[in-house]
Parts: C-alpha cells; structure tokens; sequence
C-alpha cells in the first residue's frame, strides 16, 4: 500500500532533470567544445592556406613560362603585349589574387622574381613567398593562432607548427 505522500515524491522524480544532471551534461559539453573547436579552426585555415600556396605556385609557373618566351621576367615593353603575370595592368589580375583570404603581390627585375602572398581576413598574419629558383618560405605571426606561429625559412607551413 502506498500512502498519497510517496505517490507525489515519485510524480517529482520523474517529471524531470535534476540539477546534478544538467551540470554534469553542461560540462560535458563545454570539455567536448574545448577539444573540438580548435581543431575545427586548425582544419578551416589548412583548407585557406592551400588558395596561397597553389596561387603562389601558379604564378611561379606562369613566370618561368614567360621566362622562356621573353628571356626576361620584367614585360619587354612596359604597357605593351606581351604583359609579365606580374603586371598589374593585365586584364586578368584579379582573379589572380585569393579574393578575401590572401592578396598576392609581385616584385620583378629582368632576372628575378619573388611572388608574396599575404593573409587577411581569417588568414591576417599569415605570409607565403616563393622567388625565381622556387625557394618557398613562410611567415606566421600574430594575429594568427599560437599553434600556427612559426617562420619556416625553407618550406611553406601547411599545418600548425610544422614546416
């Protein structure tokens, strides 16, 4: 026999959570978004790193093309076809560039280049470079994440903390 005291402790007991049970699921919650998080940001900017670093070796190839064909990576006639990948005047310049994740930028002798590309947005601090004979080297500094700050001076960083 049950008396109307205990009917009324177990309606209370399965109406709902207790609050022992909603701090254990927050917290299991928080640790879960601690681990997680970082490493989603980590996967997003690899992806965002690739745009500079195949842009930087487009253009590269782009340059040693017109290497061959011009003896010179500097346009023959300034203003005149045929224009260096370098010259901003050419009409396809922006869709060159990595819209808003990397701006490329070029500097040419007759004999050299270096091609940059610099992050902003998501990628502010980030600095990829590759010149005429292809030595890569990248730049992370902050504004960027710590596990990504690194100055790698013979390759490009492509993942946090390895070059």
């Amino acid at each position: 026999m049950t008396t109307p005291w205990a009917n009324a402790c177990a309606r209370r007991r399965d109406s709902g959570f207790t609050l022992i049970e909603l701090m254990v699921t927050v917290a299991i919650v928080g640790i879960l978004t601690a681990i997680a998080y970082p490493s989603y940001r980590n996967y997003v900017l690899r992806g965002k790193v690739v745009y500079a670093t195949n842009a930087l070796s487009s253009w590269s190839a782009n340059m040693e093309r017109y290497f061959q064909d011009n003896r010179q990576y500097t346009p023959v006639t300034p203003g005149s076809a045929p224009l260096s990948p370098c010259d901003s005047t050419q009409p396809n310049w922006t869709s060159l560039s990595t819209a808003d994740t990397f701006t490329l930028s070029c500097v040419t002798t007759s004999t050299t280049f270096t091609i940059t590309a610099t992050g902003s947005g998501p990628t502010n601090g980030f600095s990829y470079k590759i010149d005429y004979q292809g030595n890569q080297s990248s730049t992370v500094v902050s504004p960027a994440p710590s596990a990504w700050i690194l100055v790698c001076s013979s390759s490009w960083e492509t993942r946090a903390g390895s070059c």
